[in-house]
């Protein structure tokens, strides 16, 4: 027992460290949008949108809850951590003004194309800070579900990863709408989603300790999870009306779920 145990947590800890390694290079992906036309970015963003709605959905209620509830029962508790997950993201959300400072992200990168600007030089240290916060939770999160089960990490890092692209994309637009450099951008960026791999070490530390912190974390991920999906990412796709745009919508949709669904037969 005093040999398998030290494997199972150095197996899981480079599960944990090659997850958040992969958030953290996400942020780099905002320079391929240099290289394409901004409409063809802002049509392909609404697809990896839906598809990233559906699986923070099917995350939440496939993967965190179920295992919350497991390992709590159906209480008060879990279904009160998964509010204040609700409750910190949304005042996260309201410290980076992100519904009337963040720019489209396509957009962004256009305006940064055809004239850059230093006006709005206050965006970016609100939104690297926000960003950062973001990132550290991402980290505590997935460190805590590979902490119940590999698949449950599995699905977890899926559904963050999906969400940071388009997340990642809109921030180093607001980087550049703010008058940094594209470099500068990169990298300023790159720090903030570095903090992941923080949050991935604190939430390891936290978890092999302390029984309470795995109770709290997926409920707390699941609001997250569901606050994202609904608040920020469903709003986006009901800005275009469509009827083959919304088609692709509904689909993607359901392909994130799908894909949740599926993760569930890993374990």
């Amino acid at each position: 027992m005093f040999i398998i145990f030290p494997i199972v947590m150095i197996t899981t800890t480079l599960y944990v460290l090659a997850s958040v390694l992969v958030v953290s290079l996400i942020s780099f992906v905002g320079a391929f949008t240099l290289l394409s036309r901004w409409k063809k970015i802002d049509h392909f963003l609404l697809i990896l949108v839906s598809i990233s709605a559906g699986t923070l959905f099917g995350g939440a209620f496939l993967h965190l809850l179920p295992e919350a509830i497991e390992k709590n029962g159906p209480t008060s508790f879990v279904f009160g951590m998964v509010m204040l997950g609700i409750i910190v993201f949304f005042l996260l959300d309201k410290f980076i003004h992100w519904h009337h400072c963040h720019p489209n992200p396509a957009h962004a990168v256009h305006h940064h194309q055809v004239h850059k600007t230093h006006s709005h030089s206050h965006l970016a240290p609100l939104n690297l800070v926000g960003d950062a916060l973001h990132n550290f939770l991402d980290g505590l999160v997935i460190a805590g579900s590979y902490l119940i089960s590999v698949p449950v990490g599995v699905a977890t890092t899926i559904a963050v990863v999906l969400h940071e692209v388009p997340q990642e994309i809109a921030d180093f637009g607001v980087l550049l709408y703010a008058g940094l450099s594209r470099r500068k951008a990169l990298f300023l960026n790159f720090l903030s989603g570095a903090v992941a791999i923080v949050g991935a070490i604190v939430g390891l530390a936290l978890g092999t300790r302390s029984e309470v912190f795995l109770q709290f974390i997926l409920p707390f991920a699941a609001g997250g999870f569901v606050y994202i999906a609904g608040s920020n990412l469903i709003p986006e796709l009901h800005k275009e009306c469509g009827l083959k745009d919304s088609f692709w919508h509904f689909f993607a949709l359901l392909l994130g779920m799908v894909l949740m669904y599926l993760m569930t037969f890993l374990g």
